[in-house]
């Protein structure tokens, strides 16, 4: 399935993993991780789904 919605909660490290691994979705800020606007979230589900599997703190959210 395609992921229709993607957010990121409070608690953001900075760490850069869902930037590496999806940087057509997220980039990174100074103080906090942020969904692109606009974003192509079908297209770009797997790596969505990837950099949520993999972040340390467990706080970036999608929905299918």
């Amino acid at each position: 399935m395609a992921v229709k919605k993607v957010w990121i909660e409070d608690g953001c490290t900075v760490c850069g993993v869902c930037s590496d691994l999806a940087p057509d979705v997220f980039a990174q800020g100074d103080d906090t991780s942020t969904v692109i606007a606009g974003a192509n979230l079908a297209a770009n589900s797997d790596a969505i789904i990837d950099a949520a599997r993999n972040c340390p703190v467990e706080i970036i959210k999608f929905e299918e």
